[in-house]
């Protein structure tokens, strides 16, 4: 018999040091730029203390998360939230723990006046893709058809 699934639960500020470690080892497993865990700790802490950031994460010690920014939009009537991060520890991917933090994000989103859910996936990440989709997701623009691509530019201060 497999082991249960911890339960996904909404994260508070307390949880910023486990979260940033989480978003670090994510990173580094990708290969991507990471300012560590303690420089991502109090930006982490303050976020969660305001009304715009929010996170969902599972297990003890954390195994799983996503980070969720909302923002107001003219197109719809409640929040848009941008799923900024989503991550699973790689040995229990496929085990049906995102699949269980994404429906806690979903009901929330349903509860709390969260109009749109976008996420920014890379081109070659079939896998994720593959699982947004199964979660309603669509990389395709709903009225036209178009695939929907995602435009950025650092700003340099």
């Amino acid at each position: 018999m497999a082991p249960a699934l911890p339960t996904p639960r909404m994260a508070t500020s307390d949880d910023a040091a486990e979260i940033a470690r989480l978003l670090h080892d994510f990173n580094l497993e990708y290969g991507w730029p990471s300012p560590g865990a303690d420089v991502l700790t109090p930006r982490l802490r303050a976020l969660l203390d305001g009304p715009a950031t929010f996170a969902i994460v599972a297990g003890s010690p954390m195994e799983a998360l996503a980070l969720v920014t909302l923002r107001p939009n003219v197109w719809v009537d409640g929040s848009v939230a941008a799923l900024d991060e989503m991550y699973v520890v790689p040995e229990l991917r496929g085990q049906g723990i995102g699949s269980a933090v994404m429906d806690l994000l979903l009901g929330y989103a349903r509860e709390h006046g969260i109009d749109l859910i976008e996420i920014n996936v890379d081109e070659a990440d079939a896998d994720t893709q593959r699982f947004y989709e199964r979660h309603g997701f669509s990389g395709l623009v709903e009225e036209t058809g178009d695939r929907a691509f995602y435009f950025a530019q650092d700003v340099e201060r």
